[in-house]
């Protein structure tokens, strides 16, 4: 069975414009004089299955080099800390999350996203859900998958779930690693509040589950950003650096503080408000307003890119 057949059944080949090359048509109906024949057992939603779409983007270079960044991360903290030693605490010094890193294996988690969460966990993002279809138009590729028949709408929505899903592999893959680092070479203990008091190790574990989730969410923006550029340009490093380099500049603006309550709407302003689940009690509120401001630009930018694939001369 060759790979056209696979990744849309039979019948006649449509150019990516959706016109029909060759073939008479099997079945349909003509309305107002345009034909809207298909070919028999042509099923649109069996083409691009989301596991074919998977495995392909899983092999791919960029995915294995990005997991291995993500592993060796807390390797090299984890050596970092027993080469750096403990400082001390000075008078009147505060602590803070990095100063618990090594007081157990949910710490060393915690403290490894504290340092990834505004850019390491940006790229990865940026990364799957920007170059996923630019990919395909640099490898003149993108024309061919429409025409097997893969429709539009479709294909985008295979390419996004397959990105967020990625994206969110990335982000559970680097706390459960440096959670095993962590617990193997500091213990298997209760997370310490920087502030005072511990949690339970069963509740420190759904908290990092809260943490991981809402860090997931709040990334949505970037993932808007990428998957937009995605579609917009045949350069997939324009797109991934195109969402990072955005991403950090709301970063910047964020720190305007003549913005004043202006920066409550950009997203960076609420990157680090998963702090408040590694609390005694847990405060939602600040978490609650960053994601439902990336929910909204997200929801805007992925609108926008499908609007604007939909009407897209594919050329390549």
């Amino acid at each position: 069975m060759s790979t056209q057949s696979t990744l849309a059944g039979s019948g006649p080949e449509p150019t990516a414009g959706g016109a029909s090359t060759g073939g008479a048509p099997t079945g349909g109906a003509s309305t107002g004089g345009a034909s809207t024949a298909t070919a028999e057992g042509y099923r649109p939603g069996r083409t691009l299955p989301l596991r074919v779409e998977f495995v392909r983007q899983l092999k791919r270079g960029r995915t294995l080099a990005m997991g291995a960044v993500l592993t060796l991360l807390p390797v090299v903290m984890a050596v970092a800390f027993a080469i750096g030693g403990d400082d001390g605490d000075g008078p009147g010094r505060r602590i803070n999350l990095m100063d618990t890193a090594t007081a157990s294996g949910a710490n060393f988690a915690a403290t490894c996203l504290f340092v990834s969460a505004s850019l390491l966990l940006v790229v990865p993002v940026a990364l799957f859900c920007g170059d996923t279809v630019a990919s395909e138009a640099n490898w003149s590729s993108l024309r061919y998958l429409l025409a097997a028949p893969v429709p539009r709408m479709r294909l985008l929505w295979s390419k996004l779930a397959v990105g967020l899903a990625m994206s969110l592999a990335a982000m559970v893959w680097l706390p459960l690693v440096a959670l095993a680092v962590g617990s193997v070479a500091y213990g298997w203990g209760p997370l310490r509040i920087p502030t005072g008091g511990a949690l339970p190790l069963t509740d420190a574990l759904w908290r990092l589950a809260v943490v991981v989730g809402y860090l997931f969410v709040s990334q949505l923006v970037t993932a808007g950003l990428a998957f937009w550029l995605s579609t917009r340009t045949d350069a997939p490093l324009g797109a991934v650096g195109g969402a990072v380099g955005l991403t950090i500049a709301g970063s910047v603006l964020d720190q305007v503080e003549a913005l004043g309550r202006w920066r409550e709407f950009l997203p960076a302003h609420w990157q680090f408000a998963w702090a408040d689940a590694i609390q005694p009690r847990v405060v939602w509120d600040g978490m609650l307003q960053g994601m439902s401001v990336s929910v909204a630009y997200a929801l805007v930018l992925f609108a926008l890119a499908f609007r604007g694939f939909a009407r897209k001369d594919v050329v390549s």
